[in-house]
This record gives C-alpha cells, structure tokens and sequence, in this order.
C-alpha cells in the first residue's frame, strides 16, 4: 500500500459507463485511489503491470478474452497484486476459474455500491471473499462430472509433469511451482503446456479441476 495509506485500485470493464460509474464510486473515497483503467484483455495486461494497483477489479467477460486469464497472468507475475471479479451472471464455472487463478473475491454487478467498497477494502486488506459453500458445490459438480478415467490420462505425463499438476491443483502460479521446484518460470511455462496438451486441454484452470476429480475419485476409492 502507498506511503499515504491509499488503496489504489485498477478497472478493467469493456462497457464505458460500468466504469466510469465503479471509477467515481471509488473515487469518491477519501481512502481509495483509481490508478488506470482498460476497456479490454490486452490493455489491461498491458497496464497493470506498470501501475501496479492494491486491488485490480476485473470484469469477468471480455470482447478479447476473460478476467479470469488476466487475473492468472498479472498474479504470474505479481501476486501482491490482489484480484476481485466483477461479473454480471452468477456462474459456477467461472467462479471456480476465479477461485484456480488465484482471485481474492468474486462479486456480481448487481451489488450495492457500499457492498462494492466494502469488497475492495476487505481484498486490500488480505481478506477473501470466496463463499466457501459455493467453492464446495462446484468441486461437488467437477466430482460428479463424466468422462475419461482421470487415472488412465496420467499414465501420457511424465513423472516431472504430474508434479506440476498437482500444484496447479493447489493453486499455485507458474512463478510459485517454479520457486517450489527450483526452476525458472519459463521452463514451468513450457511443462504446463506440454502437459496441457497430453491431456487434451486448452485452459489451466481445466487442469485444476481435473486434480480435483482425480482426489475426489481417490477418496470415494480410499
């Protein structure tokens, strides 16, 4: 947090006048400071880096892709940078994309703008904002869910390879498997693909789900 004892706070929002109104909002606040703002994906991961904010909202669903990935990409690379996701639909997919990529809060455009501040405050200050009976109901519908034999597709990834997936599974970013495994971001970077790619996926946070039917089927086994 800046000398001051500000809050500074980054928005990400396509829609113009969304933001502009969470801008004055937030503004408004003696305690609160807007550093920079973008309308899309690629301006944002542009921006945030540089501004480097307390709190950066995030608008779930992009015209270039989604908050959730920039969420994923900006704590990559600075996780004091907190996350708090800001979305129209109450969704238990992009909730636990929310949750894998390392987001702090996840709250709906419907809330109060009290609601909203108190969210930004408790996000700066380390708290998070996850429902925990939401969190369980999704990993209870990935638990339930169909397809292949978890344990069958294991046997494609390499000894190296099921490690970082299982700390994907723990939520980990590539810069914090890398710390944990004593090697360099990129090289994590080029494991995930690869391992991504066996399994037939495009997206992290389908990995983490697929660590949690895995422990969910071992436990129903165990």
């Amino acid at each position: 947090m800046p000398e001051d004892g500000k809050i500074t706070v980054f928005l990400l929002d396509d829609h113009e006048i969304v933001r502009r109104g969470v801008h004055d909002l937030l503004a408004g606040e003696p305690d609160i400071t807007v550093v920079g703002e973008a309308g899309t994906a690629a301006e944002a991961l542009a921006r945030i880096p540089a501004a480097r904010p307390d709190v950066a909202v995030l608008d779930v669903r992009l015209p270039d892709g989604s908050g959730v990935e920039v969420c994923r990409e900006v704590r990559s690379r600075d996780e004091g940078i907190r996350c708090l996701m800001l979305t129209s639909f109450a969704d238990d997919e992009a909730l636990f994309d929310a949750i894998m990529a390392g987001a702090s809060g996840y709250v709906l455009k419907a809330i109060r703008g009290n609601e909203l501040l108190a969210a930004v405050r408790d996000v700066a200050a380390g708290k998070s904002l996850l429902d925990p009976a939401a969190t369980a109901r999704v990993l209870e519908r990935l638990r339930r869910g169909g397809g292949p034999k978890p344990d069958e597709r294991l046997a494609e990834l390499t000894e190296q390879e099921r490690r970082i997936l299982d700390l994907i599974g723990e939520g980990l970013t590539n810069r914090a498997i890398g710390e944990r495994l004593h090697l360099a971001e990129k090289t994590i970077k080029n494991y995930v693909s690869s391992l991504l790619a066996k399994l037939g996926m495009q997206r992290r946070s389908q990995a983490a789900a697929f660590v949690a039917r895995i422990q969910a089927e071992r436990a129903e086994r165990g």
